[in-house]
């Protein structure tokens, strides 16, 4: 539960981010339609082979989904050289990208790159990974992920061990009057969707649970609904990308 501090901190909607890693790839152009308008932002998983053992998709598929949706575009960079590749990235199409702590320690040589190619900054970290290795670069940044699973794989059950990390980041956040948001991923469903607001995300990212149901756009509709409950209806939804005075 949200110590009474966080209360100040609840005050946006959750925005629902589905995972694409998770929809039919043969038709990807129909599961973002179905989904469009309950979501909020599109969320790319993208996969080298390297930093996770799995191998996902890139630039070319990106640019098919920039085609079909107006929603933004964010990248979760899932690759050990991010930097080589942000350009690409950017030529797609996407509105944003996410690369790992774990792949870069010092991400600020590649802020200079996101604000040249109109990226918005995103920073992850593992399930393991402690807080104190992003907390540095909170104040350079549009978007915290925090991993709920192990990166690499879809269908991972949810680590609820997390969750106190997730309110650390939003504390952090609130206590700094800083812009960025906290995005979750990792086995966001109906049974887990309420402790996750609660904890203070603000996007919540989505994969099997929306994919994998028979109508993808009326579960997102409940996992909104839901965290909005746990958030007693605060707040106003805001761009994922912020503006920066630095």
């Amino acid at each position: 539960m949200a110590t009474p501090e966080m209360k100040v901190r609840l005050r946006r909607m959750v925005k629902i981010a589905p995972s694409v890693l998770s929809a039919d790839f043969a038709h990807l152009a129909a599961a973002i339609e179905a989904v469009e308008t309950e979501s909020d932002v599109i969320h790319v998983d993208v996969m080298d082979g390297h930093f996770v053992p799995n191998i996902s998709i890139g630039p070319p598929v990106v640019a098919s989904l920039r085609r079909v949706t107006s929603l933004p575009l964010d990248c979760h960079l899932m690759i050990s050289d991010p930097g080589a590749y942000l350009d690409a990235f950017a030529d797609a199409g996407a509105d944003s990208c996410t690369i790992h702590i774990e792949a870069v320690p010092d991400p600020t040589v590649l802020f200079e790159r996101f604000d040249a190619l109109g990226l918005g900054r995103g920073l992850a970290l593992d399930p393991d990974t402690p807080f104190e290795c992003i907390e540095p670069f909170l104040d350079r940044v549009d978007l915290v992920l925090v991993m709920t699973v192990q990166p690499g794989f879809g269908g991972q059950s949810f680590r609820e061990d997390v969750l106190p990390k997730v309110e650390r980041c939003a504390t952090y956040l609130r206590d700094h009057d800083l812009p960025a948001e906290v995005e979750v991923d990792g086995g966001v469903s109906a049974t887990t969707v309420r402790r996750v607001a609660d904890a203070g995300a603000d996007i919540l990212v989505a994969g099997s649970a929306v994919f994998g149901a028979s109508e993808p756009g009326r579960v997102a509709a409940e996992l909104r609904a839901l965290a909005a409950e746990a958030r007693s209806g605060r707040g106003a939804r805001r761009p994922i990308k912020q503006q920066r005075t630095a």
